[in-house]
């Protein structure tokens, strides 16, 4: 009897121990922080007849938003500190403006998702913040504003921004911590997001909360990617002074902004956020970046030389290194353009040198077909065929291009094309997509049978090179070819953008450089 009474003592003690610890476990738990993840990213041309549907945007949700972020995989310290509620995180390739058809169903969705999980203490925003929408001026800030009116104003918001996109006053007053990548080509993207989530735990767990203050300076300038990559000065320079700038006391984050050039909206210009608990501190830090920037407005200039087609292809033809890339800018699909502008593939297959098989090599990347690409599933590899590509979109400065050549691959499955095929014209093998797709790394054409390091000529619908083609590269040059995302911002036609602004206004004397602050959301 004795035995079974201390049996019995053992087992209550066990299941006591046991549920303490899961109550324990539990309260640690419960004092995580709750945190929402939501955003939509793409860049918006609407100097581009294109428009961007739902179809365009590869939206994640639940888990496989968390998976996105190496720094949210389990085990991770970011992972383990908060409880993460994924809502829906919407990405596209750049393109034309997004229909308010999409917009409203990706933005309704969201605010759904995000109310089943309701109260939050913290929301990370991943946009990119150069989106366009149909009948609709600053959408990023639209879309802030809407979360605001669900979450309410006490949640703290950690906003994570591409530089090239525009940080509206409404955006800056619903974001209580913002920042941006600081290199461009954007090799930091994920660091910058980490920098946001890292900031936004920091600020929870400490129990500091909001920002005391948020300084937002709106600079009068307003140039393309393509004349302010951080490889070269003044960028260079510029984006070295915003580390040592976070680093000051009071400060928690400080950015600048280029903005977006081919958009024509009074929110498209560049912009300087700090944000910290030091008045003084972000005032005039804010005001230092600011100044620094416009101090160098002067300075930028094309990351590589520029020319027009004709001379970019005779300056190839002529070089020694290998490949030679081409960089077709004014149709370039990752800065927003159709990407199916025949006007520059035109001009290549007249080009008498490559008229023969013979001639020098040249990979043309890439154009839409879905013409040819049912064409050359038809005949198979080795067939010949005659097919339409390209002009389906952006037919202003071409129509669309007969393509009579010999099908040399069929590639299916890719995330963004979906079907590839190369078709050789002449000494040109030109890549022909189902959907467009831009072509940023050597296994983009090493899938279809093709060595770009081999080749003598090598053109992409591209601006200035991202790290691979860089370091590809032979030679490069960057053409100032037509489309929706043309160099030539005067040629643009902009109505709407406030002015003045450099450099459309060259002679601009006095620009008001002051610090905004910007009060918080949970501010009347």
């Amino acid at each position: 009897m004795l035995s079974l009474l201390k049996k019995l003592f053992l087992v209550f003690i066990v299941l006591f121990v046991g549920q303490s610890c899961q109550s324990i476990n539990s309260k640690k738990e419960d004092n995580k922080p709750k945190i929402a993840i939501a955003g939509l990213a793409i860049e918006s041309s609407t100097f581009s007849p294109a428009k961007s549907g739902v179809d365009a945007f590869l939206a994640r949700e639940g888990s496989d938003v968390l998976n996105y972020y190496p720094f949210l995989q389990t085990s991770t310290p970011q992972r383990e500190a908060a409880n993460w509620i994924p809502t829906l995180r919407g990405h596209a390739l750049p393109g034309g403006i997004v229909t308010r058809k999409a917009y409203d169903s990706l933005v309704g969705k969201t605010l759904a998702l995000l109310e089943k999980g309701m109260p939050y203490d913290g929301l990370f925003f991943d946009i990119h913040g150069a989106m366009s929408v149909q009948g609709l001026d600053d959408p990023e800030g639209d879309f802030i504003e809407k979360i605001r009116a669900l979450i309410g104003n006490e949640t703290l918001i950690s906003t994570s921004m591409d530089l090239h996109g525009n940080v509206s006053e409404r955006l800056a007053h619903h974001s209580d911590l913002i920042t941006c990548y600081r290199m461009a080509p954007h090799e930091d993207a994920l660091e910058s997001k980490q920098r946001a989530v890292d900031n936004l735990l920091d600020r929870l767990k400490s129990g500091k909360g909001k920002p005391k203050y948020k300084a937002w300076i709106p600079v009068p300038i307003l140039l393309p990617g393509e004349k302010t990559s951080t490889r070269i000065e003044p960028g260079k320079s510029l984006y070295a002074k915003v580390d040592p700038m976070t680093k000051k006391e009071g400060v928690i984050d400080a950015a600048i902004w280029i903005g977006y050039a081919w958009a024509d909206e009074p929110r498209n210009h560049a912009a300087v956020v700090v944000t910290g608990d030091d008045k003084q501190a972000v005032t005039e830090g804010a005001e230092e970046l600011a100044q620094a920037f416009w101090d160098v407005r002067n300075e930028f200039e094309f990351v590589a030389p520029t020319a027009t087609l004709k001379e970019s292809v005779a300056l190839a033809l002529k070089s020694i290194k290998k490949p030679y890339i081409i960089s077709d800018m004014g149709d370039n699909p990752t800065a927003g353009g159709a990407g199916d502008v025949t006007w520059t593939l035109r001009e290549l297959l007249s080009n008498k040198a490559f008229k023969s098989d013979k001639g020098p090599s040249l990979i043309y990347a890439s154009i839409p077909g879905p013409e040819m690409i049912l064409a050359a599933e038809k005949v198979g590899v080795g067939g010949n065929v005659s097919a339409k590509v390209g002009a389906m979109v952006d037919d202003r400065f071409s129509p669309p291009l007969l393509l009579n050549g010999t099908v040399e691959a069929i590639h299916k499955g890719d995330i963004h094309a979906e079907t590839e095929v190369v078709i050789k014209v002449g000494s040109v093998r030109v890549i022909v997509t189902k959907k467009r797709k831009p072509y940023h790394h050597e296994k983009d054409f090493t899938n279809l049978g093709l060595n770009p390091r081999k080749a003598d000529i090598v053109v992409v619908k591209i601006g200035y090179l991202v790290p691979e083609l860089y370091d590809m590269r032979g030679d490069w040059i960057m053409a100032l070819t037509p489309g929706g995302v043309d160099q030539d911002l005067e040629r643009l036609g902009y109505k709407r953008i406030k002015r003045p602004m450099f450099p459309l206004d060259k002679d601009m004397n006095t620009v008001n450089l002051k610090a905004r602050l910007i009060p918080a959301a949970d501010t009347k």
